[in-house]
């Protein structure tokens, strides 16, 4: 398994952050991840436990399509993603920080196909840099976000 990790501190409460991550998920993931080009929710009702999507993103000039699924929901603190053909895991934790939060991204890729395997070193690095990106962004967001409502 490759794994990646990346931490920032957001200046939300965790509740808010958790909103904008996890619950408005559908309306907000292509903001933090413009290589996904196309989602598709394949379940009903609000996200939680088992809620399943599909997606279709260019990495690296590649296209792929996955299908996911929410394996962990523990609200305002974390969701949890994991492919359902059990090629990688994703998980957002969020932890309170008088007034702050502590945004921890894990991606873990859990499989390399054999053909990919002389390139795992640069595979890891370029997750790496996804991670350190995806937790960048969500700050930007969410926090150019909460400045725009407080000045309405």
């Amino acid at each position: 398994m490759i794994k990646a990790q990346a931490n920032r501190v957001v200046n939300v409460p965790a509740e808010q952050l958790f909103q904008f991550i996890a619950v408005d998920f559908f309306d907000n993931y292509q903001l933090w991840s413009p290589e996904v080009i196309m989602l598709q929710r394949l379940s009903d009702g609000p996200v939680g436990l088992g809620t399943i999507a599909r997606q279709v993103r260019v990495d690296q000039g590649r296209q792929n399509e996955s299908t996911f699924e929410v394996c962990a929901f523990d609200k305002g603190k974390r969701i949890g993603f994991r492919d359902t053909s059990n090629a990688f895991t994703v998980s957002y934790c969020m932890q309170e920080m008088e007034g702050s939060t502590n945004l921890e991204f894990q991606f873990g890729l859990t499989r390399v196909e054999f053909f990919m395997r002389p390139f795992e070193k640069l595979i890891r690095i370029a997750i790496e840099d996804g991670a350190d990106q995806v937790v960048t962004r969500i700050k930007r967001l969410i926090e150019a976000k909460a400045r725009s409502d407080s000045n309405e």
